[in-house]
């Protein structure tokens, strides 16, 4: 079963999807991610998008695919003049399966104000008792 999220995430902000349960035993994995921005002819952007399976202290421009805490990112690039430079969309996420809350991160170092649309579609996997646990602890460490 697929089970999708959309919305608007604002510049410098984190967003909380709410995915964990009382006994862990429904998993997610990501299989679509896309964003687009809000305001698409009227300013340039420069949007970084990322997806933690812990909550971040702060927002970040710095994509780190060493951080095991990282599920996904996506890099949107477009100005308001096309021929500056055209439009380019790059998304990348981890094939980890999780149980619990996952945390939306967005950084528009063009423009500020000109915030995110984001559409993020997950597969829901029923986990045994033990992948259960074993996502569970994934998720409570920090590691993979």
């Amino acid at each position: 079963m697929m089970k999708s999220f959309r919305g608007l995430i604002a510049h410098d902000t984190i967003q909380t999807i709410r995915l964990s349960t009382n006994t862990g035993l429904t998993g997610y994995k990501i299989r679509k991610l896309q964003i687009f921005p809000q305001l698409p002819n009227s300013t340039s952007t420069e949007a970084t998008f990322q997806v933690y399976s812990v909550k971040p202290s702060a927002t970040s421009d710095e994509v780190n695919f060493d951080d095991p805490l990282l599920l996904a990112m996506a890099y949107y690039s477009a100005s308001s003049s096309s021929e500056s430079y055209p439009d380019d969309l790059t998304v990348i996420f981890d094939n980890t399966t999780i149980n619990q809350d996952i945390y939306l991160t967005m950084r528009n170092v063009q423009s500020g104000n000109n915030n995110v649309n984001y559409y993020l579609e997950l597969e829901q996997i029923k986990l045994e008792q033990n992948e259960a646990a074993v996502a569970t602890l994934k998720d409570m460490r920090g590691s993979n």
